[in-house]
């Protein structure tokens, strides 16, 4: 029983047999088709070289080059993408709040408006805030990024606080607190941290929605790369850039999601270490009573 599980058994020595010439047979497959790939991308096309072929490589030995790559191109995504970011966050706790507000008049009509947000593309959310109310692109692409990503934010947020059992609010209640009140103290920190890795995970989307701000002419990655340096060293070097720009899309966002991973397993190893059980009243008191004793000496203290 030691290598059984509860939905199948445990694979016997044919099976882990299979097993193992079935994934190297798929290594083999996939290490075989890199190797055609890379030896059709290198195949010469009448007079010019193979896309690997040292000389459209060469610019890259420039340090002007990576200056203006990293200092435009990767800025720029950075730039926006935090910029985005921020209010997102921010946008996303205030829709929480509205679109779980218990008054009919502000529930309803934040849930019309969120689903139009929600329902509209990224593209032409971008567009729109360009051409009507004539911002600049860099703004365009922030206030459409962060509409867009506060919507899922506070949808996530919203689920989180639906999650929590009513032991939570009824003991904030029952300290004399107001609604609102124990919804702020005691409610969304923990549906706060337990929508973390979500957030976290919905944050890599945004980053890579960024690139939307080459078709505004946002000067981001994509558009420096593939546009402005492209176009000055022509299309010679035009592969060698879009390898250059995949490679940078790739370590930002592996490198946030590396970073999401990680708050997913330590939000998981604490909620493993036997915290204070969400269905338990008096435990819930407790905590509502810690709370409301930490405010009471903050306002003490002035």
């Amino acid at each position: 029983m030691t290598g059984s599980s509860v939905l199948f058994d445990a694979p016997g020595p044919v099976a882990r047999r299979r097993s193992l010439i079935a994934s190297v047979i798929g290594a083999l497959a996939i290490a075989g088709g890199l190797f055609w790939m890379f030896l059709t991308l290198n195949a010469p096309r009448g007079d010019l070289p193979g896309y690997f072929d040292p000389s459209r490589w060469d610019i890259f030995a420039d340090p002007t080059v990576w200056r203006y790559i990293f200092v435009a191109g990767v800025w720029g995504t950075l730039r926006a993408a935090l910029t985005a970011a921020v209010l997102a966050l921010i946008l996303g706790v205030v829709f929480s709040l509205l679109r779980s507000a218990h008054n009919p008049w502000i529930r309803i009509p934040t849930a019309v408006v969120l689903e139009f947000i929600r329902g509209m593309p990224v593209l032409l959310m971008m567009l729109f805030i360009l051409l009507v109310l004539n911002t600049g692109s860099f703004w365009a692409v922030v206030a459409a990024l962060s509409l867009y990503n506060g919507v899922l934010i506070g949808e996530a947020l919203r689920a989180g606080l639906a999650a929590l059992p009513k032991g939570q609010r009824e003991a904030g209640l029952s300290l004399g607190m107001r609604p609102m009140q124990s919804k702020m103290l005691i409610e969304f920190p923990q549906a706060f941290r337990q929508m973390l890795p979500i957030i976290i995970a919905q944050l890599v989307v945004l980053l890579k929605d960024t690139s939307l701000g080459y078709i505004v002419g946002y000067v981001e990655l994509l558009r420096v790369n593939m546009n402005q340096l492209a176009s000055f060293y022509g299309n010679y070097y035009l592969f060698s850039f879009f390898v250059v720009t995949l490679v940078l899309y790739l370590a930002m966002n592996l490198s946030l999601s590396w970073f999401a991973r990680w708050v997913a397993k330590r939000t998981a190893r604490r909620t493993g270490q036997k915290p204070p059980s969400p269905e338990d009243e008096d435990q819930a008191m407790l905590m509502a009573r810690a709370v409301a004793d930490s405010k009471q000496m903050g306002q003490g203290s002035f």
